[in-house]
């Protein structure tokens, strides 16, 4: 059977998409390392985060000014946005302190749960096969968790699944706001709230001191710069694709993770766990079976009525339907006799 072609554009946001996965996988590996070299976990997270906001808003002073307008409503999204990724971040990186770090991110994958639960809510199209194809992605993260006989942290694993939660908000907020808005433009604002969020948890947090090996800060840069590449390109995903399709190709980030700390952390992995990451790749490799790739939602009443508050205009109907022809003219009432 003949696999159907994709359009420049699901071809541009399933690039974008794939690039954003390989890249997030990296973060585990730096993260891990600069907690290894004695760098408390909320330290991590937030210099990673303080400088990728830092990165961003010197190249878009510099080269991409045109990107720093952002409306009112947009605004708002990229604060919630980035909150809950805020939020989600600190559990993440604590968790990370606690597990090994493919399967921080093996867990962690587990966002696209709740992401296409919040997308079904909202309205956004899921067929049986993106089912399928999800179901087949969590069969190979059973396989690949479910497997070995080490005392697991079960705190960790709590803190890692409820990122993954915060995740899926933030996701679903963000394809809100990339109706209108350019993807660079909502990955600043969004890692701006993100770096205000973590920042104040840093401080409520008692200030844990900064890396203390030349070896930390360069893990911490590293990771700096694998986050700001994964943002951009995980907006771009979602504006071209949808947040539940980026979010499956995203199930990639897990496999870039697992060999990556094959090598690097000496992670290894059983051959039960090995079918399982088989089966992860082939739930990725199957986006080219999709047939909705790039069809998203009309936004829900929720984002009307924030978008029509700020002007206090009346709300928008839900469903305009304009007619293309003008209403025929209502005759004049008969005459009266003796008129």
């Amino acid at each position: 059977m003949k696999l159907p072609r994709l359009n420049p554009r699901q071809i541009k946001g399933v690039s974008a998409a794939l690039f954003s996965a390989v890249i997030l996988g990296l973060p585990p590996i730096f993260g891990k390392q600069a907690i290894l070299e004695g760098t408390a976990p909320l330290t991590v997270v937030m210099l990673r985060t303080t400088l990728s906001m830092a990165l961003l808003w010197l190249a878009y002073l510099a080269f991409w000014r045109k990107y720093l307008y952002i409306y009112p409503v947009g605004l708002v999204g990229c604060v919630l946005a980035g909150l809950f990724n805020g939020l989600g971040s600190l559990m993440y990186y604590d968790g990370l302190g606690r597990l090994n770090a493919s399967l921080v991110q093996l867990i962690f994958t587990l966002y696209t749960i709740f992401l296409t639960l919040l997308s079904r809510l909202d309205g956004h199209p899921i067929s049986r096969f993106t089912m399928f194809r999800l179901g087949v992605g969590l069969v190979a993260i059973y396989l690949i968790t479910g497997i070995g006989t080490a005392q697991v942290d079960w705190l960790g694993v709590l803190f890692v699944l409820i990122s993954g939660a915060m995740y899926a908000l933030h996701v679903a907020v963000n394809q809100h706001i990339l109706y209108d808005v350019p993807a660079p433009t909502v990955a600043l604002y969004t890692i701006t709230a993100m770096a205000i969020t973590v920042s104040a948890a840093y401080v409520i947090g008692g200030l844990p001191p900064l890396p203390a090996t030349t070896a930390g800060w360069e893990f911490v840069v590293l990771l700096t710069v694998v986050t700001v590449l994964s943002r951009l390109a995980l907006f771009t995903g979602v504006k071209y694709l949808g947040g539940v399709q980026a979010a499956l190709l995203g199930l990639s980030e897990a496999l870039v993770t697992i060999f990556i700390a094959a090598i690097v952390l000496d992670e290894k992995l059983t051959l039960t766990q090995w079918a399982g990451a088989a089966m992860l790749g082939a739930s990725v490799l199957l986006i080219a079976r999709e047939k909705g790739l790039g069809v998203l939602p009309q936004p829900k009443p929720w984002f009307q009525i924030l978008a029509a508050w700020p002007a206090r205009r009346p709300l928008p109907p839900l469903s305009p339907v304009p007619s293309p022809h003008p209403p025929p003219a209502v005759p004049p009432p008969p005459a009266k006799p003796g008129d």
